[in-house]
């Protein structure tokens, strides 16, 4: 079940759910918003002739850094990783679900391709990844409202939340936006 506005309070009261900073007004009737933080990575094309999932590509992307009142120019067609300004700490028997805004999705602007669901068990920023697939340049801002997360109990807390040794997590304690670590799926040395 979704919780509503209600008990996402009282969650947030008891430290079940950690979102920080926070402000009261961002609690909607179901969700709690979200807002871009302050680091992107943008991909430089011209280092590879493609993405080879086997080695690790964290050289194909650059770290940007927002100021305060200057916009990023996310143009059309273009690809970028951002993430939330909050924290976010969730209990072993709630998973969150990330969804865009819809005022920026009338725009063109998708905040994420497939990363929209948050493990129970999670600490870290989101990371976000940022598409216009509108005609015209669309302009982000450190600090706007990016998206929404929204929470659903969990028949019963789970046996191995994320960041579990086992698991293997691997963005755990993100503190911004995070490229792919896909390549570890194809160290020989990783137990499955």
């Amino acid at each position: 079940m979704v919780l509503s506005d209600r008990s996402i309070k009282e969650a947030l009261a008891e430290g079940r759910i950690v979102i920080d900073p926070l402000d009261e007004s961002d609690i909607q009737p179901a969700s709690v918003d979200l807002h871009l933080g302050r680091m992107l990575l943008a991909f430089t094309n011209s280092r590879r002739p493609y993405v080879d999932l086997r080695e690790d590509v964290a050289d194909l992307t650059e770290e940007l850094k927002l100021a305060d009142d200057d916009p990023f120019m996310l143009h059309p067609g273009e690809f970028i990783l951002g993430s939330t300004m909050e924290t976010i700490h969730l209990p072993n028997d709630l998973v969150a679900s990330l969804e865009g805004k819809s005022s920026l999705g009338r725009v063109g602007l998708v905040i994420h391709s497939t990363a929209g669901y948050v493990d129970p068990g999670w600490q870290g920023t989101l990371t976000l990844e940022l598409t216009n697939v509108s005609r015209l340049p669309i302009t982000l801002y450190y600090g706007m409202r990016i998206g929404q997360i929204s929470f659903q109990r969990m028949t019963t807390p789970v046996d191995r939340p994320y960041g579990s040794k086992e698991l293997g997590s691997r963005y755990f304690g993100s503190t911004g936006p995070t490229a792919t670590r896909m390549h570890l799926d194809f160290d020989e040395k990783r137990v499955r």
